[in-house]
């Protein structure tokens, strides 16, 4: 669940530095990658510690990584990188260090969980695929949490930092999520700074729909290309080859008139509700945000409790003005749709007496 402390403190200095400027997405990106990592192997790595502006060797390199191997694609003789990579020279020589780190790092943990023999008490998942499937393979282990990290970290900081742009320049949509949170905590009997559990989250049919929305206009990752491993027939009857490359833009995909109506360039959350304003999913083969059929994200209802809770903490308590609103953010290139540059924000308590729950 959400943890509610590790972002108050942030917001607290934020607000005793007047008319600071303050980049929500890369606080987003390590509130986002210490969650992750407390989720893969119960282990924080502290990225968001005390203002929010530390990090940490292992954070760094795995955006190094990341980015680099991103980079291979982008080389018009694509040969090349391979080259850079047999001399071990330039940025497949960084590229080899971080992925030495980021292997280190895991390995040195998986180790240490391995001799454990109170492990099966824990309720990360690498503990959880040590107990329930006996295996003592490090390196099969820690591809298995690297790739929940991959998944975790920069997709909720970018739909967030998309969603909070958003809800710069839509007040209402701010008014109405504010109320939703205000009759939950009201009915639930809780104070503002108590932590949301599942069954408050679930009931925020309205953030939900906002959430879905801007998931729609600005998907985490925009497009997806396959491999075809074997001839193949399309269900609209386009024959496709083996190693036939397939792709799909989910962020067209969101836009276009023929799915959503005319008002596809429209934030409407209201298309999310039914008459009675509860959340109505739509097909996922209309928007694979998340994917659909047997592939559809197995992270799906935990990036949503994510993002709702923080949602919910921040706007509940907090006024986010977006410094230069008015113009879209430029998108960076990147795996996931990112910012580039940073949101900038300036914050304003709603209440002067009180920060995130915390006096």
């Amino acid at each position: 669940m959400f943890r509610r402390h590790k972002i108050a403190p942030v917001g607290t200095n934020t607000i005793k530095n007047q008319g600071y400027s303050y980049r929500l997405k890369d606080v987003l990106e390590r509130f986002a990658f210490d969650n992750v990592c407390k989720l893969a192997f119960n282990v924080d790595p502290g990225c968001l510690a005390g203002d929010g502006s530390g990090e940490c060797e292992f954070m760094q390199a795995f955006e190094e990584a990341t980015t680099l191997t991103l980079e291979r694609f982008m080389y018009v003789l694509p040969f090349l990188w391979k080259v850079k990579k047999f001399l071990c020279i330039g940025s497949e020589k960084r590229l080899r260090e971080s992925i030495k780190i980021v292997h280190d790092f895991a390995n040195n943990i998986i180790r240490l969980r391995l001799e454990d023999k109170s492990s099966k008490n824990y309720q990360d998942l690498l503990s959880r695929f040590i107990s329930s499937y006996d295996i003592n393979d490090v390196d099969f282990l820690r591809d298995v949490v690297v790739n929940v990290i991959l998944a975790g970290r920069d997709t909720t900081s970018s739909g967030l930092s998309w969603f909070f742009w958003l809800l710069s320049l839509n007040p209402n949509v701010v008014s109405k999520i504010r109320s939703e949170v205000d009759q939950i905590r009201k009915r639930a009997g809780k104070q503002v700074g108590d932590n949301f559990d599942f069954d408050d989250l679930k009931e925020m049919n309205y953030l939900h729909g906002a959430i879905s929305e801007s998931l729609r206009l600005y998907p985490p990752v925009p497009a997806n290309l396959m491999v075809c491993l074997e001839d193949d027939v399309l269900p609209d009857r386009t024959q496709v080859k083996k190693d036939w490359l397939i792709g799909y833009h989910t962020y067209t995909m969101g836009r276009m008139e023929s799915i959503w109506g005319k008002d596809c360039l429209e934030f409407r959350p209201e298309r999310w509700l039914d008459e009675n304003g509860l959340f109505k999913p739509e097909s996922p083969f209309r928007l694979p945000v998340f994917h659909a059929g047997p592939r559809t994200c197995l992270g799906k209802e935990m990036a949503y409790i994510q993002m709702k809770s923080i949602v919910a903490c921040v706007v509940e308590e907090f006024d986010l003005d977006v410094l230069g609103k008015q113009t879209r953010p430029e998108p960076l290139l990147s795996i996931t749709l990112r910012i580039k540059g940073g949101l900038h924000v300036k914050v304003k308590a709603l209440n002067t007496n009180q920060c995130c729950g915390y006096p």
